[in-house]
């Protein structure tokens, strides 16, 4: 492991110390929302999209996973931290500031939402930038804090609409039922779509050598992420028929274009890390031979499993961490040769090297002779 610097630990600290602050009021708020019986209710329904939307980032995540303490975080950051900033910040500002019911929801929503979700992002890029490898890897940070957000925030909206303190009706299994068709089957991507934007941002402003993208990129994400928000808000605002003409002909082909864009980004990455690793072998770095059996995912699994079948648990333990350090090192050389390395290039190099040749003797892909111990 990389020895931790001072921003590592800093990043660490004030983020569980905030997360820790944030989730004392959600707590109080949601456990004020209703009896335990509906809270539990409104739970168990909010958590159902969360599995599958985590498997789906994760799957996008299967070259250099990221660590997942920091994906943790995230969840918590979208979770308690953005959650209860977004509920201070709009409930101070209707209170001093008179504001319609509709403008809260399609403008001042959007406005401080985004905002505390993408405060995770900057961050990272201020504290973790190392970490941040590109655009793919924005992404995955965005829709973890946009799966947390939206968890939390379901949990709320279930909990009243069961109760029927959200002003829509009596309450009851058929609000409830409506509420969770509509939050959580037809649209439980929506928060971790909106942050997606500044995801975006965040990794151009990573993979650029120009101070403006830097700084311009992840604000451009920003306000595209309130836009597309506050679109969405403003759709519920004109009844059922506005929100799913929004939902068929804006919404969701953006998704599936921001999908497309996050499959194209991760199966960009093996023709990034090919050419990275090709120039690390011609300086001595790793063996050539070992390229293929680490750029391409399938060629990954079949060399654990042989791994596996010759060394036992050992064995595959050993392969798959020779395959993760020549996969950071492949990314830290791409950034590297594109002149954004980051601050401890060095440091870290020379960590995945060590690795790479402390373990490289002891395994075997398939077709070689498995080493004696």
């Amino acid at each position: 492991m990389v020895p931790a610097r001072r921003d590592n630990v800093a990043f660490t600290v004030v983020v569980t110390a905030l997360v820790v602050l944030g989730a004392l009021p959600i707590l109080l708020v949601i456990a004020l929302s209703g009896g335990p019986g509906s809270l539990v209710l409104a739970t168990g329904l909010a958590a159902l999209p969360v599995g599958p939307l985590v498997a789906c980032y994760l799957w996008l995540d299967r070259y250099e996973p990221e660590p997942r303490s920091l994906l943790l975080l995230g969840l918590l950051w979208g979770g308690f931290v953005a959650t209860a900033a977004a509920l201070l910040v709009q409930g101070v500002g209707g209170f001093f500031v008179g504001v319609t019911e509709a403008a809260s929801l399609a403008v001042v929503a959007p406005v401080t939402e985004e905002l505390s979700k993408g405060a995770f992002l900057v961050l990272l890029l201020w504290w973790r930038r190392a970490e941040l490898d590109g655009v793919l890897d924005g992404i995955v940070y965005a829709g973890m804090v946009g799966i947390g957000f939206a968890f939390v925030e379901n949990i709320l909206y279930l909990a009243a609409a069961y109760n029927g303190t959200d002003g829509m009706g009596p309450g009851g299994t058929e609000a409830l039922t409506a509420t969770f068709v509509v939050r959580c089957l037809f649209s439980p991507f929506a928060h971790p779509f909106f942050t997606t934007f500044i995801g975006i941002g965040v990794g151009l402003a990573v993979g650029s050598r120009s101070p403006a993208v830097r700084v311009l990129a992840p604000l451009g994400g920003y306000v595209l992420a309130v836009l597309a928000h506050g679109l969405w808000n403003g759709s519920t605002i004109f009844g059922v028929g506005s929100f799913v003409v929004v939902y068929l002909v804006l919404m969701f082909p953006a998704l599936v274009g921001l999908f497309a864009i996050a499959v194209w980004a991760r199966r960009s990455e093996r023709t990034m890390l090919a050419a990275a690793l090709g120039d690390a072998a011609q300086r001595g770095l790793l063996p050539a031979t070992d390229i293929g059996w680490v750029v391409d995912l399938g060629a990954r699994r079949r060399a654990r499993r042989h791994a596996r079948q010759a060394g036992g648990a050992a064995g595959e333990a050993a392969m798959r961490d020779y395959q993760q350090a020549v996969i950071e090192l492949g990314f830290l050389h791409h950034r590297y040769l594109r002149g954004t390395p980051p601050p401890d290039f060095a440091l870290r190099g020379q960590h995945y090297v060590a690795r790479i040749r402390a373990v490289r003797p002891s395994i075997a892909f398939p077709g070689q002779v498995v080493p004696t111990r």
